[in-house]
């Protein structure tokens, strides 16, 4: 029995791509060590195709990136150019057979692909691929994409992937392998993050996040543009984008939670703009409190802006073991029970005989919050003061986020009183929607469906 931290949003996945020519860049060994930079991205599986431009190698595996892969994996590794991909499933089950990356061969060669994000026509081009008497291997997207670039092939791998990106519908970051060349794709509304970098005399890297450029001394160069097809191989660059209907709307909880602190996405400090966020909180929901103190690890940023403006000190109240992932072995209810208590732990010489103002990044279905209220009165709190660096989360995400259903939502049941009762904060505040964006960039849009059911694609209303 294996329980998954279920009061969280979680993003699909992490992916990466990499093509250089030079000697001492071992690609394989770089995307192992981008992928231990994106593990928080996706912790159910790991893996890494390497290509040569004749073939490709594939290990993939379900766990950590430390799980799957040993050092003896890479030193002869070969190969020019590689993808690699962390997993957290939100659609298709979570087993071997959805790890990816996703190696298939067809009549023109071979290809790989990694993918972050979710399609919302599936059903429509999976029911397409049957009719025409296809069978699949797995309930991933992937899958899909695959056959489609595969399918359209004849008429010359560029087109292919472009027929196949005008076909699909919702969020994607897609790197590929394919023939000789490297492929990064980002979805019309860059729902879903893609950076280009460099490294090397030559080299390019492609990352769902800037921070795994700096794990490997590489240099960020710019962000994916939404509908663009980047193809990299031995003449250099190349930049495709026929999508007219182009409209940049990054997921706002990429900054909220999803993406490590030390991230640049679409020129946005993670870091800063949740410091930003912590601030205006402040101002929204004040407290008269003795201390601040942050739901690690994407509530402490915002903690600390709650405190810098409020002139409350700010603690390190919440320990957190670092030693326990999303998914762990439970044997039993009780065990369940207990797991916020395995993964957090207050300090008791910073909550005893004090009012806390507690700041965490998002409230799903109440469940985390209302034991961590419960261990600081435990602790000796005489006051918890709960404060959301995020608005509430009211709609559930179809664009790569694992988020539950409506009915499951408890900002979709409850108001913000009845939430506040329900937790046993003795006052609860959410950051507002227009609170949020003045601390990413009041001047540009972002994907805000989960908070306000305004969703920037079509989709089939469920739950």
């Amino acid at each position: 029995m294996y329980y998954k931290n279920n009061d969280k949003l979680h993003e699909e996945c992490g992916v990466f791509g990499i093509f250089s020519r030079d000697a001492d860049i071992n690609v394989a060994a770089m995307s192992y060590l981008a992928l231990y930079a994106l593990q928080h991205r996706g912790q159910e599986s790991a893996g890494i195709a390497i290509g040569d431009g004749e073939h490709i190698q594939l290990k993939k595996g379900m766990g950590l990136v430390s799980d799957v892969f040993a050092d003896s994996d890479f030193p002869a590794a070969g190969g020019h150019m590689a993808i690699g991909h962390v997993r957290y499933s939100t659609s298709g089950q979570s087993c071997f057979e959805n790890a990816q990356p996703m190696s298939r061969k067809f009549k023109q060669g071979e290809i790989a692909v990694a993918h972050n994000g979710n399609l919302t026509n599936i059903a429509v081009l999976k029911e397409m691929f049957e009719e025409m008497g296809y069978t699949f291997e797995t309930s991933s997207d992937t899958e899909i994409i695959i056959k489609m670039i595969a399918r359209a092939a004849r008429k010359g791998i560029e087109r292919a992937i472009d027929d196949t990106v005008q076909a699909i519908k919702g969020s994607y970051a897609l790197v590929m392998i394919v023939e000789n060349k490297l492929v990064g794709v980002r979805d019309p509304n860059g729902i879903r993050p893609l950076c280009l970098g460099k490294i090397g005399e030559s080299g390019y890297v492609f990352s769902s996040e800037s921070c795994a450029f700096d794990s490997l001394g590489a240099k960020f160069v710019r962000d994916v543009q939404p509908g663009e097809i980047v193809i990299i191989d031995d003449d250099g660059i190349k930049s495709i984008n026929r999508n007219e209907k182009t409209f940049s709307q990054p997921c706002a909880f990429e900054y909220v939670y999803f993406a490590r602190p030390d991230s640049v996405i679409e020129g946005i400090s993670v870091h800063d703009s949740r410091r930003r966020a912590g601030k205006i909180l402040w101002k929204e929901h004040p407290a008269e409190a003795d201390v601040v103190i942050g739901v690690p690890d994407s509530g402490i940023d915002a903690a600390m802006g709650y405190a810098q403006v409020s002139g409350i000190i700010y603690d390190i109240g919440l320990v957190k073991n670092k030693y326990v992932g999303r998914s762990f072995i439970l044997p039993d209810q009780k065990a369940r029970e207990l797991a916020v208590r395995i993964k957090i732990n207050p300090l008791r010489s910073v909550i005893e005989n004090r009012s806390v103002v507690l700041i965490d990044d998002s409230v799903v279905r109440g469940t985390t919050s209302r034991k961590i209220i419960q261990m600081l009165r435990e602790m000796g709190a005489t006051k918890v003061h709960m404060r959301v660096s995020s608005p509430v989360v009211a709609f559930p995400c179809y664009f790569g986020i694992d988020t539950p259903y409506r009915d499951q939502l408890m900002g979709a049941q409850l108001t913000v009183e009845q939430m506040c009762a329900e937790m046993g904060a003795d006052s609860l505040g959410f950051l507002s929607i227009d609170g949020l964006l003045q601390s990413l960039d009041p001047n540009r849009s972002f994907c805000l469906g989960c908070l306000d059911g305004k969703y920037p694609i079509s989709v089939h209303m469920e739950g």
